[in-house]
């Protein structure tokens, strides 16, 4: 790659990861206009548009992620030589963004993201919490993190585990359901728990699992928790023989478009590996 090729290149990363290009100028140092002509010169020599400018900044077409995680891959084999330079080596290295539910970000992901650190000390993880599906087609994160019957037809990965299901409540809790809205309210869980509640209206609902356990905490009702939210508060009690026959799949998968990055697909296999050693608690067993 000829040096001018790379520096614009440099740019178009700097553009990919900041989101727009006052973010991107300050981050290299440079004047905005800089920036937007570095860009319009990279794409002018490829002949194609990397982004699609929208009011909200710089989005990467979906067809262009390569380009953006070869930038990446370039952007770590220098530092990777600046590493060996000062006479360090490490396996596996640079930021790989994982995404997941509020859930997995509280009660399950620090404990494995930690192990996984410990193991690979020149990797850089960011964690991002939310309950809806992030489209990783617009590079916002590398791998999901995610309970779902199946994956979308954009996705590739693996199941890592299966995540159980109970009911709770707290000791002298009135019999009656607490139920689930938004995301989780459209999924497998939140169908059962309409079932059960059947044409009466929930007490209560909330659209994460984390609020609708302090709504149980509070003694307003009983409902279905993921067994990793459950088990481990005193505050609750597991009633027996009533839980959903639910085990939903854990995947852990990338975009179709990054799912060979070596660096991505490295990451991804670590963390089969060690949502697998806490399959047992996942599945509240």
């Amino acid at each position: 790659m000829h040096s001018d090729n790379w520096d614009d290149l440099r740019f178009v990363l700097a553009v990919a990861e900041a989101g727009t290009v006052s973010s991107a100028a300050r981050q290299l140092g440079v004047n905005h206009a800089t920036v937007l002509r570095r860009i319009a010169a990279f794409e002018e020599r490829h002949g194609a548009p990397v982004f699609e400018r929208t009011p909200q900044g710089y989005s990467i077409l979906p067809d262009r992620l390569r380009v953006i995680e070869a930038a990446r891959e370039v952007k770590i084999a220098v530092d990777g030589v600046e590493r060996r330079i000062r006479g360090v080596s490490t396996p596996l290295t640079g930021e790989v963004r994982v995404t997941s539910t509020d859930t997995f970000c509280y009660a399950v992901l620090p404990a494995v993201l930690g192990r996984l650190l410990k193991r690979e000390s020149g990797l850089q993880l960011s964690l991002l919490c939310t309950n809806a599906h992030l489209d990783l087609a617009r590079l916002h994160a590398d791998i999901t993190v995610r309970p779902a019957q199946q994956l979308g037809d954009d996705m590739i990965g693996q199941v890592a585990a299966s995540l159980g299901f109970a009911i709770y409540a707290t000791a002298g809790a009135p019999d009656r359901w607490l139920g689930l809205a938004g995301a989780p309210g459209r999924a497998r869980i939140g169908v059962w728990l309409r079932e059960q509640v059947g044409c009466d209206a929930p007490v209560a609902t909330a659209d994460s699992f984390l609020v609708l356990r302090e709504l149980v905490a509070q003694g307003l009702g009983k409902t279905a928790l993921p067994c990793v939210l459950g088990d481990g508060d005193p505050r609750l009690i597991r009633l027996a023989g009533t839980g959903p026959e639910l085990d939903i799949p854990i995947w852990v998968a990338s975009h179709a478009e990054l799912v060979d990055v070596p660096r991505i697909s490295a990451a991804r296999a670590l963390l089969v590996e060690e949502l697998g050693r806490d399959a047992v608690r996942l599945a509240g067993r």
